[in-house]
């Protein structure tokens, strides 16, 4: 039971990064949207920029352990998904980097939903 929770709870981790880089493009669509959207950005921005680790990260490790396993092998989880969330040779310069990346598809993503408010106005 262990490792299916730390299973799903990789597959939610990735979720939440894909919508802390694509979510902002639904904005144009719900633009209610932003006060889930945006507080997952600064997160994500701040983790990124901070050198942190988000806390789902040890939680995961804990339920592996729990389960008996030691290490990332063996399914499609550990095998595809961990690798996007927990790239080897992360550095503070490429967390930075990615941080970098956070904001300014955000900022794209949130300019182009305030253009399309604009042209909705009559």
């Amino acid at each position: 039971m262990y490792a299916f929770l730390a299973d799903a709870l990789v597959v939610l981790h990735l979720l939440f990064v894909v919508f802390v880089m694509a979510g902002g493009f639904l904005l144009r669509r719900w633009p209610k949207l932003i006060w889930l959207h945006l507080p997952t950005v600064l997160w994500g921005a701040y983790i990124e920029f901070s050198g942190g680790i988000c806390p789902l990260t040890p939680l995961e490790n804990q339920l592996r352990t729990h389960a008996g396993e030691t290490g990332y092998s063996g399914g499609f989880v550990e095998h595809y998904l961990l690798p996007v969330l927990y790239p080897d040779n992360l550095t503070v310069p490429i967390q930075w980097l990615l941080g970098g990346c956070v904001v300014v598809v955000n900022l794209l993503a949130y300019g182009l939903a305030y253009r399309d408010r604009g042209r909705r106005r009559p």
